[in-house]
């Protein structure tokens, strides 16, 4: 994912939802950036990994990476649903399937469908 992309989405959760937003505890210590929840929610889709892995890597409990991903899926959904989440009309999939035909997958939407 490109750099400016992730960065939007993480600006998009944190200005939407309180849950994103680094917040304080009652000792004073700073707790998880937006940075660090929405990575290890991105990780967990883009290479399929356990929530446990994911530890390794930014040092976060198994099930508060559980709830980061629920969380991080919850909040794009509601975010951006009414821009980039809507079913592709007529005129898109027409578009697709050219793309797909000069990139040589002539049936690409067809593939989705791995039930055969």
């Amino acid at each position: 994912m490109r750099r400016h992309v992730f960065l939007w989405i993480v600006d998009a959760l944190s200005n939407a939802y309180p849950y994103f937003q680094q917040r304080v505890d009652a000792l004073g210590r700073r707790g998880l950036s937006p940075l660090q929840k929405c990575t290890t929610a991105i990780r967990i889709l883009a290479y399929g990994v356990a929530a446990d892995v994911v530890d390794d890597y930014v040092c976060i409990g198994e099930s508060t990476t559980i709830v980061f991903l629920e969380k991080f899926v919850e909040g794009v959904i509601s975010v951006f649903e009414d821009e980039y989440l809507q079913k592709p009309n007529s005129n898109d999939v027409r578009h697709l399937l050219q793309i797909a035909k000069g990139r040589g997958f002539p049936s690409m939407l067809g593939s989705i469908d791995c039930m055969h």
